[in-house]
């Protein structure tokens, strides 16, 4: 029997058009627990059910529902073991340091400040015009629909990360979508929240969990009038099919869809720290076996003496260490295409193929090669996403070529700049950067782009087609938060009727707006 669906606060079985499983990306063989692709009905019925608890959670207190947030934190952390051992079998990610030591903290962390936004309230950014009778401030937008990755199954996933913690503290019910490679891990999370749910004072409905739908089902649910807004990280084209749905009908969705992250290192740093940067590049290109969104992708350099050493030395690196396992099977076929897309497009191989293995999910570490005047001729093949354990080098002639291939990049969650620390990479810095930042979300220098630190001021987002808007992140709390909001605005109602926060502050025309804390005012004539 499969496994049941989280609707309305109860564990049910599925109206399942069909069944699935999961595999042990170690060992190819599936996990013995079978999982339900509901037909619509169940969608139907969640929609309802999250529709009301919608109204319900408009009349909580933040601190109602910052409660709900650290219970669930604290319920994951008596699961630990139970999940590190469940998201080990289905991702092959490891449970030390990866899952136990590094994610699973980040995630409790996450919804801990997210519950403290939620008390706070300052997020709101709650503005009193007391001379014009004018009010305004963020609301929740109604239900939110999350659809997880299969590459942090903790920290992004659809019941338990980012854009639930956001969805949640801006006080929406959640409908979490599975990621099929990880299942089993995102039910134990469900059933956290569901104890949390009942230890707490929010509607039954305010977490609930599908496994897998048809397609066709899918764009129906983010269509749904009943549903605010919608969340989803994964595939492009997968990604690309929710939005044109969820665009029919004028429905806000984020989505975070594909990034080859372009790190340029100038000359003069190369002749500075040759055997340094060798590291940090193969040690941020090949770790998790590259199946970071975040991941160095692109890697841009001038031609010459050290660029042909630096090129030697990465190739010996990427030949020479183990592969990592894939995340699944679809992630091995993907790569293997992806690759192939390259070649065609006039990327030659410098070491492995990306061969899968027969005993795992993994592909052999690939580092490609192409000239700059290969990548204008073809720019949009050759910025194809190779998600997984594979690089590709672009050889410039000189800066000046390096700065019409950043013309012609797509928008990138990240780009990075390596350059001189004695300031002979100064004027090429100047030339490149202002172009580099109209191209992604986050600038680095010297960094790569690896980590996404959980920060206030982070900018986990970025132009077409690394997200669906440039506006907005997905990490990073309050920011993160305003996605799955309204900006809802009284114009001479009373104040009785007003929320809380909006009610007179000051009667001698000023406007005052809450932020960071607390109240500013300022003279408006």
């Amino acid at each position: 029997m499969a496994e049941p669906v989280l609707i309305n606060g109860e564990w049910k079985q599925a109206n399942a058009s069909s069944t699935f499983q999961s595999f042990n990306p170690n060992t190819t063989e599936p996990i013995p627990f079978e999982f339900p692709v509901s037909s619509w009905s169940d969608c139907d019925e969640a929609l309802s059910a999250a529709a009301a608890a919608a109204s319900e959670l408009r009349t909580l207190s933040g601190s109602q529902i910052a409660a709900f947030l650290r219970a669930f934190a604290d319920r994951i952390e008596a699961r630990a073991d139970q999940l590190v051992e469940a998201a080990h079998q289905e991702t092959a990610l490891p449970k030390s340091p990866r899952l136990a030591d590094v994610e699973l903290p980040r995630t409790t962390n996450q919804l801990r400040l997210a519950a403290q936004a939620a008390e706070e309230g300052s997020w709101r950014q709650a503005t009193i015009d007391t001379k014009a009778g004018i009010r305004s401030v963020y609301e929740a937008i109604g239900p939110v629909a999350v659809f997880g990755p299969n590459n942090f199954p903790f920290a992004f996933g659809s019941v338990s990360g980012g854009d639930f913690a956001a969805a949640i503290a801006a006080g929406n019910p959640v409908i979490g979508k599975a990621n099929s490679s990880h299942p089993r891990t995102t039910q134990l999370f469900a059933e956290a929240a569901l104890e949390a749910i009942q230890a707490t004072d929010v509607p039954a409905a305010t977490v609930q969990l599908i496994y897998r739908t048809s397609h066709a089902d899918g764009e129906r649910l983010v269509a749904d009038n009943r549903l605010g807004a919608v969340g989803y990280t994964g595939s492009r084209s997968a990604g690309l099919k929710l939005k044109a749905a969820a665009d029919v009908v004028g429905k806000p969705i984020y989505l975070e869809l594909s990034s080859v992250n372009p790190v340029v290192i100038l000359p003069g740093a190369l002749n500075e720290r040759l055997d340094e940067l060798v590291d940090e590049f193969c040690t941020s290109g090949l770790m998790g076996a590259g199946q970071f969104c975040t991941n160095p992708g692109l890697l841009v350099l001038c031609q010459g003496a050290e660029t042909d050493a630096f090129l030697q030395k990465v190739a010996e690196r990427y030949g020479s260490s183990a592969a990592g396992t894939l995340l699944s099977q679809g992630v091995q076929k993907s790569l293997g295409q992806s690759v192939q897309t390259l070649q065609a497009a006039g990327a030659e191989t410098v070491v492995g193929s990306a061969k899968p293995e027969s005993n795992r999910f993994a592909c052999e570490n690939t580092l490609l090669k192409v000239t700059a005047d290969a990548f204008l001729a073809r720019p949009e093949q050759l910025q194809t996403e190779a998600f997984g354990n594979c690089s590709l080098v672009l050889i410039a002639n000189d800066v000046s070529q390096v700065g019409q291939v950043v013309q012609h990049l797509e928008g990138n969650l990240t780009g990075c700049i390596y350059s001189a620390t004695n300031g002979t990479d100064d004027a090429a810095y100047n030339q490149i950067a202002p172009a580099l930042r109209q191209k992604v979300g986050r600038l680095l220098n010297d960094k790569m782009p690896t980590g996404v630190a959980v920060s206030m001021a982070m900018n986990h987002g970025g132009p077409f087609p690394a997200t669906g808007h440039p506006g907005f992140t997905a990490v990073g709390i309050p920011a993160s938060i305003h996605r799955f909001a309204v900006l809802a605005c009284y114009d001479n109602v009373r104040s009785h009727r007003l929320p809380n926060c909006l009610q007179d502050k000051n009667p001698n025309g000023k406007m005052w707006r809450y932020v960071d804390g607390q109240w500013t005012t300022g003279n408006i004539g």
